[in-house]
């Protein structure tokens, strides 16, 4: 790995796009396991509530916001930003997910829909985190006198 780190990835060997590719979707399961803890145990703050104990906190949802940001715009800007979705995005919906349904199941339980809106959150702003980082990829590249990502193989 002695090429530039954001050098496009289509340029590189292919085990080592690989390898950067399940390094991004790890660090971004690793930063949802970090950031946004669950407790297991899912009590209630007080006997009959539907308001349960968490310990998430909003240190935690930022610090995990912007890892994500932060790897969806080096995806962008090295891949394809059409990457982002299943390497960025769904390693975190997965593991909401299996955090959600982990919760008893009171009548007319509002996770599922919890879900799906974090969810299409999530992808969202790391869609468009990626699209800027391809943006200034593309840019840095122009003003860098390198290949451009219409010229580059795979793009």
């Amino acid at each position: 790995m002695t090429t530039n780190a954001l050098s496009p990835l289509a340029l590189r060997p292919l085990p080592e796009r690989g390898l950067l590719r399940a390094t991004g979707a790890g660090l971004a399961a690793g930063a949802y396991l970090l950031c946004l803890p669950w407790d297991l145990r899912n009590r209630a703050e007080t006997p009959g509530a539907l308001q349960e104990v968490t310990p998430v906190t909003g240190t935690g949802v930022a610090a995990f916001t912007a890892v994500l940001l932060l790897l969806a715009v080096f995806l962008g800007a090295c891949d394809r930003p059409a990457w982002a979705i299943p390497l960025i995005a769904m390693p975190p919906a997965v593991l909401l997910y299996a955090s959600l349904s982990t919760h008893p199941a009171p009548d007319a339980s509002p996770w599922p829909l919890a879900w799906a809106f974090f969810t299409l959150l999530i992808a969202g702003g790391v869609t468009g985190a990626a699209l800027a980082g391809r943006a200034l990829g593309r840019r840095r590249q122009a003003l860098g006198g390198g290949r451009t990502g219409r010229d580059t193989p795979g793009n």
